[in-house]
């Protein structure tokens, strides 16, 4: 195996897990794409990058809110 190769073909990547998670979020989830999750997608993975993305757009919030209230 080469270092290019995926070490695991069944696991998703932490790209399409971000994707997946922004995508859900916004709610604009592809069928296609929730299916992929459910059948190769590792709970894990989904919790800490929607947790993650989840601070992300709260500290954004409060920033923008805090700019604009001074």
């Amino acid at each position: 195996m080469t270092e290019s190769e995926p070490r695991d073909e069944d696991s998703l990547t932490l790209t399409q897990v971000g994707a997946s998670v922004l995508a859900a979020g916004f709610g604009v989830q592809s069928k296609e794409n929730k299916r992929r999750d459910f059948t190769r997608g590792k709970p894990v993975q989904f919790i800490i990058v929607g947790v993650f993305f989840t601070a992300t757009l709260m500290a954004a919030l409060i920033g923008v809110v805090n700019w604009v209230l001074p």
